[in-house]
């Protein structure tokens, strides 16, 4: 092959040299922090073991998918933010409401398809939404949330209000073309997103290594100049303290940036996913090695905070849960005349 001329050479561009964010610190969380981390990863283990009982007896139709085993992501990274900052996500998304305050008994309705779900009974697992919260879905098309997300920065810097988008998705959605036009987009407008990709190892049934030709998500970016972090996604004080770097990044207005979140699901990809394409074995050996709510027990417990304050909370939570599940399986179901509202938009 010919090498190319002194002139074709001369004329390349050099990169200058670009500001990168600090590697981030494992959060230093007080007792009380911690125990709220650990609270809150609980609540959303046991919600979602919860919902896939019911699934299990009929009484949630559709998709259901499961964040057991990711929960310190979203709880490391959600405990970080602001009253202005917004939350977007893909279609496993119950626990990434909870954080945002909406109430349980309403998460759950809305999986059961009652009138008193956070969406009326309409969303389901994979479409709940409120405003109100800060939370913007809850969306079922692969990476559509990716390009919804970079929309709620651009909003957040039109407005100056100073809040960040936190644009959640997964390894297999990291593949899809419109996570790269809303890259181009955030970096050239320097929006406040921090995309967060959730690598839990499989897309669907295929893992990750086999559907990426570049298999290290957080390098996804380089190419549009955004910066990327490695994160320990099992570790809720790692994630917290990736969050305070990512936020202090953008917030100073230099753009976007890329969590890649090494974690995982302990469940199939969906309910109906029976997972067959990884052994019992692997998944043990992560909730033996790995397992974020465990880590988070055993470092309270370090801290001196006893096994009766620890049953305590989960007996709080048991009941919390069990709660709202029966408020769900009883709650009415829409009105029939439901079907014909929430469908336009009108303008006057």
């Amino acid at each position: 092959m010919a090498k190319p001329s002194a002139r074709a050479r001369k004329s390349e561009p050099t990169l200058p040299n670009r500001e990168r964010p600090n590697e981030p610190e494992r959060y230093k969380a007080s007792t009380a922090e911690l125990l709220k981390f650990y609270e809150q990863m609980l609540l959303i283990r046991r919600f979602e073991e919860k919902a896939g009982q019911l699934y299990g007896l009929g009484l949630i139709g559709g998709f259901c998918h499961l964040y057991i085993g990711q929960e310190a992501v979203a709880v490391g990274l959600q405990s970080a933010l602001t009253p202005v900052d917004s939350v977007i996500t893909g279609y496993r998304d119950h626990g990434h409401m909870l954080l945002c305050g909406i109430p349980p008994k309403d998460v759950m309705a809305e999986l059961t398809g009652r009138a008193a779900g956070i969406s009326k009974g309409k969303g389901g697992s994979m479409h709940m939404f409120s405003v109100e919260h800060k939370f913007y879905g809850g969306h079922g098309i692969v990476g559509a949330q990716v390009s919804l997300g970079t929309g709620l920065g651009f909003a957040h810097k039109y407005s100056g209000d100073g809040g960040v988008c936190l644009a959640y998705f997964g390894d297999g959605a990291a593949n899809q073309g419109q996570v790269y036009e809303s890259f181009n987009m955030a970096e050239l407008w320097k929006l406040p997103v921090i995309y967060v990709i959730e690598n839990n190892q499989y897309a669907m049934g295929t893992s990750v290594n086999r559907a990426s030709s570049e298999d290290q998500l957080f390098r996804r970016g380089e190419s549009f100049r955004i910066p990327g972090l490695q994160v320990d996604g099992m570790d809720v004080l790692a994630c917290r303290g990736a969050a305070e770097e990512a936020l202090a990044w953008v917030r100073a207005g230099k753009g976007p940036i890329i969590l890649e979140m090494k974690t995982y699901r302990y469940r199939g990809h969906s309910m109906s996913d029976p997972a067959k394409y990884r052994s019992r074995e692997e998944v043990q050996a992560v909730r033996d090695k790995s397992d974020p709510i465990e880590a988070a027990k055993k470092e309270l417990e370090s801290l001196g905070v006893t096994e009766a304050q620890l049953k305590a909370v989960e007996q709080d939570i048991r009941r919390v849960v069990n709660e709202a599940a029966d408020f769900a399986e009883t709650a009415p179901e829409p009105a029939p005349h439901e079907l014909y509202t929430d469908v336009l938009v009108e303008t006057y």
